[in-house]
């Protein structure tokens, strides 16, 4: 049930010299609910009607079934249009009511492959709050694909090759000690990294020996390999459990060194397509068409491949293993010229399936305006910050509710759900600096003010033993229920909009919104008293429930019942 469908059919029947496309482009929702649902602005027709505004503005309204609507006015140059609020808010309750959590699926993707490239973290390095960004962005475009008909193919490219592992090898083969390492693995090899890298700018020397090391792991050196795998082994094992904790899950590990054996191939390809040139004794592909002022590095003169070389490696790979109808990288901001690149060489390969990839770039996180880095062990670990955001939550939930059952689970989902959802409220490109009160509030634009809005309405339809009936009629006229009608109906395009943005802080918009007007209508309506609009108003808080719950678990929150 589309309103704006509604709407830009009657002006259509008015204005037929317009085409459909061009009525629903001018179509606007007023800024002010008094002035109306939707609006058409009659200036855009002045030029070829040659009158004023206003007088076409009347002129239309004359040719309008107004039958279907509430009332439809012209107000100077616009024709405004107010909906029917029983007829509507009568159909939206019985759809959520029918279709539940179904309510706003989609089969646009008709099944078709989605990959996912998100989260990435290095190998032996720690997960800090540096690496949410991705993560969560990624697991929520995920679901959202997901709720459009895709399948998606959530692929974790580990940072588990490169010039680091020399440096943490010949660092722990100066200080390391095995017990050490084994007791708390990824403290160790950070202590260990920090230290090899301060140690290097006074001893560059150091530089080499590290280079040293990763070229016999490149050569499959028997010491090389062992010790690599077992910082491998280890990060994994920590990462897991923090996935877990963050209620993350993934369909492939494969990171760098999974494309060690398949970069051959993109250097013949390169080369029998006649785009590989030699540059002093390098391997580059010219991309000056492109924009690009220098040419791509695909092959060092030492014979060495780089990191574009890989990327094309593992493009190939995904796209002959998914067959996918989007590739999307979600990978900061400051990797945009290095996936400009990669798109320009494959369009130069003559794939055409390149436009189906998607870079998703993000702002960065800061602690107190400045930037975090691993390597100077300026960095917000994850694992005790999201402890913390449980143990501040518990504090909130025990003060408000002590007798609460399952304490402990309620707090989990609301302080781990504070720092996704506070993550993915912020528009994607750009950055906020980590404030861990504000993430917990249960004031504000907050992940658990949502989520005491759906379990305030759960303790609301328990108070009145209300169990929706699906054959029943549902309908409201009042101002602040069609404030929330008009927000549950805007669902469906909500999450289409947020998949075609790549922006799942649409939906974490939408979630607040809801949750504001439906406490706006609790503080304003006695939605238990006993009259004939009584089932009604409870219907209503159930449909809103469904949709906040969806909400949330788009973006990887759970919607606790109480709290």
């Amino acid at each position: 049930m589309d309103t704006k469908d509604l709407v830009a059919e009657q002006i259509r029947k008015a204005v037929p010299d317009l085409e459909a496309a061009a009525v629903t482009d001018l179509l606007e929702i007023p800024k002010n609910s008094d002035m109306g649902d939707w609006a058409f602005p009659a200036f855009s027709l002045a030029k070829t009607w040659r009158k004023a505004p206003q007088l076409i503005a009347e002129e239309i309204i004359q040719k309008i079934d107004s039958s279907q609507f509430e009332k439809v006015q012209a107000v100077g140059p616009y024709v405004n249009f107010f909906l029917d609020k029983s007829q509507i808010s009568a159909a939206l309750i019985g759809q959520v009511l029918a279709e539940g959590a179904d309510y706003g699926q989609e089969k646009i993707g008709a099944g078709r492959n989605v990959t996912i490239d998100m989260s990435s973290p290095n190998i032996a390095k720690p997960f800090s709050i540096g690496h949410l960004r991705s993560t969560v962005i990624g697991d929520s475009l995920a679901q959202i694909f997901q709720k459009l008909g895709y399948k998606t193919v959530k692929i974790n490219h580990l940072g588990d090759w490169g010039k680091q592992f020399g440096l943490l090898i010949l660092a722990y083969k100066k200080w390391g000690q095995e017990e050490a390492v084994k007791e708390h693995p990824i403290e160790e090899l950070l202590q260990l990294y920090v230290r090899i890298n301060e140690e290097v700018q006074k001893n560059p020397e150091l530089d080499e020996e590290a280079r040293e090391w990763f070229r016999k792991l490149e050569e499959g050196d028997e010491e090389a390999q062992n010790l690599w795998q077992w910082f491998r082994k280890e990060s994994l094992l920590e990462f897991s459990q923090l996935y877990d904790e963050l209620g993350v899950t993934f369909d492939s590990y494969n990171g760098e060194a999974f494309y060690n054996d398949k970069m051959a191939e993109i250097v013949d390809l390169l080369s029998a397509k006649g785009l590989l040139k030699e540059s002093q004794g390098a391997q580059v592909v010219d991309l000056e068409k492109y924009g690009f002022e220098h040419p791509a590095l695909i092959k060092k003169s030492d014979g060495a491949t780089l990191y574009i070389t890989r990327d094309l490696a593992t493009a190939l790979y995904r796209k002959r293993q998914y067959d996918f109808a989007k590739s999307i990288y979600v990978v900061g901001s400051e990797q945009a010229g290095h996936f400009k690149q990669l798109k320009a060489i494959l369009k130069e390969m003559g794939y055409d399936w390149t436009d189906d990839i998607h870079y998703v770039p993000f702002g960065l996180v800061t602690k107190g305006g400045k930037k975090l880095s691993t390597r100077k062990g300026n960095i917000i670990l994850l694992e005790p910050t999201l402890a913390e955001a449980v143990n501040r939550a518990a504090q909130q939930i025990n003060a408000k509710n002590p007798d609460l059952a399952d304490k402990e689970a309620v707090a989990h989902a609301v302080g781990v759900g504070a720092i996704k959802f506070y993550d993915l409220k912020t528009d994607r490109m750009n950055g906020y600096d980590f404030d861990l009160e504000a993430m917990v509030s249960f004031e504000g634009e907050t992940g658990p003010y949502v989520q005491y809005a759906h379990a305030r309405i759960q303790s609301i339809l328990r108070k009145a033993a209300f169990s929706p009936d699906t054959g029943a009629s549902y309908s409201l006229n009042d101002k602040e229920s069609w404030e929330i009608v008009k927000l549950i109906q805007n669902f469906p395009d909500t999450v289409k909009r947020a998949a075609d943005r790549f922006e799942p802080a649409l939906i974490a918009k939408h979630a607040i919104h809801l949750a504001q007007s439906f406490n706006k209508y609790y503080a304003h309506t006695r939605i238990i008293a006993a009259d004939p609009e009584r089932d009604s108003r409870l219907a209503l808080c159930y449909a809103t429930a469904t949709v906040l719950k969806e909400d949330l678990r788009l973006l990887g929150l759970e919607a606790p019942n109480e709290m």
